[in-house]
């Protein structure tokens, strides 16, 4: 009996080390988790590295064009894009393909948030009718994660405009629409120097979730802002501007 009642205290003393052990990596695996989510969410925000090369417009409407240093630093650089009273305030590029960017920042290094680009369909200057540009959706807001911010319709007619600097050129955006669509949409997703501009024109004015009339037609010029709606779908949102040069 003092023998199966010796075995059956160490058996509890092993078990209670186990069950402490097993506390303590989930207690360390739960930090990291929360150490590991903070770091991607707070990498999708523009740091000082970066906020140091964004263009600024002077008091006669011409930009500072420190966008040039940032083109030094990387030949993929296209853009730098703003909307007013959001988080979307980033330097664009554009790879070979899209996916080149997916979890690439843009100076060459792994980050998950990735980089906003520009199609790999699109001509690199901002020429084609229609230019689509991605980012990921991050839950604090972090690069296009205010999108889907737009498909509300207090915060769609609060928000109008942006600026998307180029090397040689800035342009005002004025945002007309907000849709969710399907990622294999064609009208959406397949840009290009042919598109049909007012195939697209139309299927806004139709389907669009928020839309507002500022007598957009095909001979304008247009961006599309694309994001995730759920990371496990094939859902989409997309955000639609006109883009008026600044003279």
């Amino acid at each position: 009996m003092e023998i199966a009642a010796g075995a059956a205290r160490v058996g509890n003393r092993i078990l209670s080390w186990i069950a402490m052990i097993m506390i303590l990596l989930m207690f360390l695996y739960g930090s990291y988790s929360l150490w590991d989510s903070y770091m991607i969410n707070q990498g999708a925000f523009l740091t000082s590295d970066l906020l140091k090369y964004k263009p600024v417009l002077t008091g006669d409407s011409s930009p500072n064009y420190t966008l040039d240093e940032l083109m030094l630093l990387n030949p993929d650089t296209r853009a730098w894009i703003t909307i007013d009273d959001t988080h979307i305030d980033y330097p664009m590029v554009q790879g070979e393909t899209d996916m080149d960017y997916i979890n690439t920042d843009i100076f060459g290094e792994f980050q998950l948030s990735g980089s906003i680009f520009l199609s790999c369909l699109n001509s690199p200057d901002f020429s084609d009718s229609y230019n689509l540009t991605y980012g990921h959706h991050m839950d604090n807001g972090g690069m296009y994660g205010d999108v889907l911010k737009f498909l509300d319709k207090d915060f769609f007619e609060a928000h109008q405009t942006g600026t998307l600097f180029l090397p040689e050129k800035t342009y005002q955006i004025c945002l007309f629409a907000c849709m969710e669509a399907d990622g294999y949409d064609r009208l959406i997703y397949s840009p290009g120097p042919d598109y049909p501009l007012q195939e697209l024109l139309d299927y806004l004015t139709e389907s669009s979730t928020q839309y507002r009339e500022i007598g957009v037609n095909a001979g304008d010029k247009i961006i599309g802002l694309s994001t995730c709606v759920d990371a496990e779908t094939n859902g989409r949102a997309i955000l639609f501007g006109r883009l008026e040069e600044r003279q």
